[in-house]
């Protein structure tokens, strides 16, 4: 089973930055995604980035594109998500997941990912 535990949230005022962290355990398999959600207030969980191994490509949102960036450290277990010139409308839950043998069509399906961290509170106000 995998485990993904979310860190890095906190409270900054728009214009600022964040880097978001989920520490992977657990068996991933040899063909897994791992990706980044967003859950707004009142609003649903959105697709914000991903990665998909063992081919190592990216996936992003149009949107969010120069602002935010997705990476991994493979030897620490460990994605992040970088967020620069966050606005308030960045604020929500972010929260990691896993996908096992994803496909390019499947990858920004909420619904194929079978496992989630907890998510981590990021708040954007002035």
């Amino acid at each position: 089973q995998v485990q993904l535990v979310e860190s890095g949230g906190g409270l900054v005022q728009p214009g600022g930055s964040l880097r978001l962290s989920c520490a992977i355990s657990g068996g991933t398999g040899n063909s897994y995604a791992i990706a980044w959600f967003r859950q707004a207030p009142s609003k649903e969980r959105e697709f914000i980035a991903a990665i998909r191994r063992p081919n190592g490509a990216t996936y992003s949102t149009d949107s969010l594109k120069g602002r935010f960036t997705m990476s991994r450290n493979s030897t620490r277990g460990t994605v992040y998500l970088q967020m620069n010139d966050l606005k308030p409308e960045s604020t929500g839950v972010y929260y990691c997941a896993s996908q096992v043998t994803p496909i390019a069509s499947t990858i920004r399906t909420r619904g194929r990912y079978a496992n989630w961290g907890k998510g981590t509170q990021v708040t954007v106000t002035s």
